[in-house]
């Protein structure tokens, strides 16, 4: 059955918004942009909108005196570069802008590249080409991005993304030999290929406790039956000098989990695809029910789609989007710098072991770690009263939403998440890049602080998907912020992080609640894993009425049992935990601070609370009918 995921959403925020309007500027990818921007003589881009409503602001013309409407028409709309949205384009609480897909339509806005319909089935030999593949690869020219062959890491053929060339089959994955912190390098046992080669490109997948990391391999090393890798700067040093999360060495659970990926010689099954940039080359290896004379294969290109972002004094506000997908972005910093994660998807610049451990907020603390962020498919910072209801966020590679720094009373609802390499929805700051990230947040100006703001009736299911520690709602230094009857489903980690720092100190973060979300089928390969998870204190701070259930038992797990349905971890300090339901008490209150009060948590909950829980009945809809799979109660 196929789903209509915009139409009772998109009217049921028309109906909201009727009334409210004066102008309005038309928009369809058969538009021109020299067009009126009226219904008949649209424009063809978003940024042209945006720049006749600009104008008519900065003259402050008759039109907009009852706001503006930027209506879409159906049809994709290809970027270049990301659509940008500043100070200037700001509305006002009587005049706001509204853009938004017209009744009926499912506008895409794609940060992707559409591969033409040239794909030709290759019947020579490839060189390197496993002896199962020769004969069943089809081939086409990878594009160019000026004289250079574009990169990509993501490939989605009829909206289904393929695989990576990688070096185990399906899901399975092979386990590390030893790991040398000093010499950073790390034995694996050799890969089946028969003829397994270092190659340019080639990468390294690994599994370790809560987070994964991506390391581009500098040398593979054979030596019998096993092989020794190396890797390139920086993150060879990183991940070598950092202590949490580290690779596990185990005989009782398996050592860390690994595979490599990005070379000829491990594409050996449908679904698999090669970029070879040398020779301007894509493989792919069809699965049976496609047929490339007629699939639509893209390639992302953008890493960011739309930026909206003013200053700490001059903020965007009263912009809002319903109605419109958010397609196609890529996620390339793995393929440039390696990927060390330390948690929520947050990766590492620089981290390494103390040698007298201890800082002056925490005497016991043994290391330290400086962290990055990553790019969102939608990034908005300095930005109030914005909301994004009844849109998808889809086909992305890294985060999906990102409400980042100085971003207050904007709203999030109504909208589904799926298929997303990173986590759906990120709001706050992780500590700033200059930061130790143990650090309590304390900024002198408290206008940089992520507060008032709300994530409501969204349904994310299927995130997570390439960085496996990343989260479904990463919510960090936020404060009065409302995370209310989400659904999350089908993720590698946790359901909801709430908090960063893991220190007792009362910092900017309070008032928080989270209530009432239904977090189902989780935990699909990482452990250390809740479906709602803390860290640090949090005054006022309430987490009621949710339902956690079906936690998968994750394959790879440094410790099987290492697994919770609730999980204030270090620091969590005046939080209330109250009436959520889970199958069983199966908590974890990890180096707390004071003043948490848990009440009537676990299967005694009553029934109207279990059903209460998750997308409220005007949002039902939003649910795919999909069979789930079966968890661990």
């Amino acid at each position: 059955m196929k789903i209509n995921y915009f139409t009772p959403i998109y009217l049921l925020f028309t109906l909201l918004f009727q009334g409210v309007s004066g102008a309005e500027i038309w928009v369809s990818p058969k538009g021109k942009d020299t067009y009126s921007g009226s219904i008949d003589s649209p424009l063809a881009s978003i940024s042209a909108a945006l720049r006749k409503a600009r104008e008519w602001r900065r003259l402050q013309a008759k039109e907009v005196s009852g706001g503006i409407d930027i209506i879409l028409q159906d049809g994709t709309y290809t970027l270049h570069e990301a659509i940008f949205i500043r100070p200037e384009d700001a509305g006002t609480a009587d005049s706001p802008t509204h853009i938004k897909a017209s009744a009926d339509a499912h506008p895409i806005i794609s940060g992707g590249i559409s591969l033409p319909h040239g794909w030709k089935k290759v019947n020579r030999s490839i060189e390197g080409l496993p002896a199962a593949a020769q004969g069943k690869v089809w081939e086409i020219e990878a594009p160019l991005m000026g004289d250079q062959v574009l990169d990509f890491r993501q490939l989605w053929v009829n909206n289904r993304k393929a695989k990576r060339a990688k070096s185990t089959e399906g899901d399975r994955m092979e386990r590390i030999l030893s790991w040398d912190h000093q010499a950073q390098t790390c034995w694996i046992p050799k890969p089946k290929s028969t003829r397994f080669s270092w190659q340019s490109g080639m990468e390294f997948f690994i599994h370790q406790w809560w987070a994964i990391a991506v390391l581009r391999v500098k040398e593979a090393l054979v030596q019998g039956d096993s092989v020794r890798l190396s890797f390139l700067q920086p993150e060879s040093k990183i991940q070598s000098e950092h202590p949490w999360p580290a690779p596990w060495i185990s005989k009782e659970t398996g050592n860390s989990a690994f595979y490599l990926s990005n070379s000829i010689q491990f594409l050996d099954e449908p679904g698999e695809w090669y970029l070879d940039k040398l020779r301007r080359k894509l493989y792919y290896w069809p699965q049976k029910d496609e047929h490339l004379a007629t699939a639509n294969v893209i390639v992302p290109y953008l890493e960011t789609l739309l930026r909206i972002e003013g200053t700490l004094d001059v903020p965007v506000k009263h912009i809002h989007f319903s109605g419109i997908s958010w397609q196609h972005s890529t996620w390339l910093r793995p393929s440039q710098q390696g990927h060390v994660a330390l948690q929520a998807g947050m990766y590492l610049l620089d981290a390494y072991k103390l040698k007298i451990p201890g800082t002056p907020d925490k005497k016991g603390l043994e290391n330290q770690a400086w962290i990055g962020r990553p790019p969102a498919a939608v990034r908005v910072s300095y930005a109030q009263h914005t909301s994004f209801k009844g849109c998808r966020f889809e086909h992305l590679a890294s985060t999906g939403l990102d409400y980042h720094k100085a971003v207050q009373f904007n709203t999030i609802q109504g909208n589904v998440f799926h298929d997303i390499g990173g986590s759906g929805i990120l709001l706050g700051v992780f500590s700033d890049e200059a930061f130790e990230t143990h650090l309590p947040y304390n900024p002198s100006d408290r206008r940089v602080v992520a507060s008032h703001n709300s994530v409501e009736n969204n349904l994310i299911k299927n995130v997570t998907t390439e960085d496996w520690g990343c989260v479904a709602i990463g919510a960090g230094y936020v404060n009065n912020t409302d995370i209310r009857h989400n659904e999350i489903s089908e993720i590698a980690y946790t359901g909801i992080s709430l908090g960063w720092g893991w220190t007792p100190t009362v910092n900017v973060m309070a008032n928080n609640r989270v209530i009432a979300n239904k977090i189902h089928h989780y935990a699909k390969y990482m452990n250390d894993v809740a479906g709602i998870y803390t860290l640090s204190a949090q005054p006022g701070s309430v987490i009621e009425n949710n339902y956690i259930d079906s936690i998968y038992t994750a394959p790879y797990a440094h410790l099987p049992e290492h697994w919770f349905y609730l999980y204030t971890d270090e620091g969590s300090a005046y939080f209330t935990v109250r009436n959520n339901w889970c199958p069983k008490e199966k908590f974890l209150q990890n180096a707390n601070g004071p003043n948490n009060v848990w009440e009537n948590n676990g299967p005694m909950v009553s029934e109207e609370i279990k059903r209460k829980a998750g997308l409220e009945d005007a949002y039902g809809w939003l649910r795919n009918d999909a069979c789930l799979p079966v968890g661990r109660n």
